[in-house]
């Protein structure tokens, strides 16, 4: 399964880049810490990917979880919360 996530300024995608390792993604979504997963970079895009390996087992007409395709990987990380630095709120304009 793929989760991507992009940013919407060079500045919330600063934060991403070093925040959002591997390990973090893990640390985020406890389900997934049995996978490997591969972080792809992709800063022309302000985007990061991660490749989860064999969470859909041998595909998702097989496949035990909930989430037979993994469609909702990318809310459920969204759904998560993190501190994040106060310049980035302010320039994105979000409300808390």
């Amino acid at each position: 399964a793929n989760c991507g996530v992009w940013a919407r300024t060079d500045a919330a995608y600063s934060f991403l880049y070093y925040f959002l390792t591997v390990n973090q993604l893990k640390k985020l979504l406890p389900d997934m810490r049995k996978f490997d997963i591969e972080r792809y970079e992709l800063p022309n895009m302000r985007a990061l990917n991660f490749y989860i390996h064999d969470v859909l087992g041998d595909g998702a007409s097989s496949s035990h979880r909930i989430d037979r395709q993994a469609k909702s990987l990318g809310e459920y990380l969204r759904a998560k919360i993190i501190e994040v630095p106060q310049v980035l709120i302010e320039e994105l304009g979000v409300e808390v």
